[in-house]
């Protein structure tokens, strides 16, 4: 009997989401790639077969419930569980807020929080009926410590925090393990895009990271990776940071 762990990754087409997925498929883990871009998730699914990994695309927009239910429900259809929920979905626009419009704070609160909110609602009863899970939300240190022109989405961030705690305490009792990863800043498309936004930024941020470079992806899958493993069995309702040590809290 084929008794691989089954995870479901969040935003898995791109980024710090593909990472997860490669590095979990690489751990003898079949792996659903949750993306609202089908090609991207393709892409990622093709990267883990190439290396004799098991993975899946489904479409996910973890904003509403209905599309989250959809893709758990394809999921379960396709591999009859999960075990790992790894919520990597998320998204910003780096502005002063001030400067920030009503239509981008709900944007970031329905992908960044409300998101994560609705995957838990839809994979906890799962993980229950299974008498185990674990649970990765990935939040950001600027939920931990603030970041400049990052108001709403550091708020988020810190709801994200907020919310593994309580649900670690609720699910304890069902032997599913809730944690949360806090990447600090990362090469990636998103990261990118942002820095376009201003160019200085990424110098910046080396000079301040005593490490002297921003985290890669891999750096932050190896640290959900740990979380979702048996080896963080008794660990519950942590957040670590991976940050170069940017900020040590």
């Amino acid at each position: 009997m084929n008794m691989k762990k089954v995870a479901f990754v969040t935003g898995a087409g791109s980024g710090i989401g593909r990472e997860i997925a490669k590095l979990l498929a690489s751990k003898s883990t079949k792996v659903v790639v949750a993306d609202i871009n089908m090609t991207n998730a393709e892409e990622t699914v093709s990267m883990i077969k190439e290396t004799e990994g098991e993975a899946t695309a489904v479409y996910c927009d973890v904003t509403t419930l209905e599309s989250v239910k959809e893709a758990v429900k394809e999921s379960t259809e396709q591999y009859g569980s999960i075990d790992v929920l790894v919520n990597n979905a998320g998204w910003d626009k780096v502005e002063p807020f001030l400067n920030s419009e009503p239509s981008t704070w709900k944007r970031i609160m329905d992908i960044n929080l409300m998101g994560q909110i609705h995957t838990c609602k839809e994979i906890l009863p799962i993980m229950i009926d299974q008498g185990s899970g674990k649970v990765v939300n990935i939040a950001s240190d600027s939920g931990r410590v603030g970041s400049s022109g990052e108001a709403v989405y550091s708020a988020a961030k810190g709801g994200v925090i907020a919310l593994t705690k309580t649900l670690a305490r609720e699910m304890a009792r069902h032997n599913i393990n809730v944690n949360c990863v806090a990447p600090g800043p990362s090469d990636t498309p998103l990261f990118q895009e942002i820095g376009t936004y201003n160019q200085g930024i990424t110098k910046a941020l080396e000079k301040a990271i005593p490490f002297r470079r921003l985290a890669k992806p891999t750096d932050i899958a190896g640290a959900v990776v740990y979380f979702a493993s048996s080896e963080a069995d008794y660990v519950t309702g942590q957040t670590l940071s991976v940050n170069g040590g940017l900020t040590m809290v």
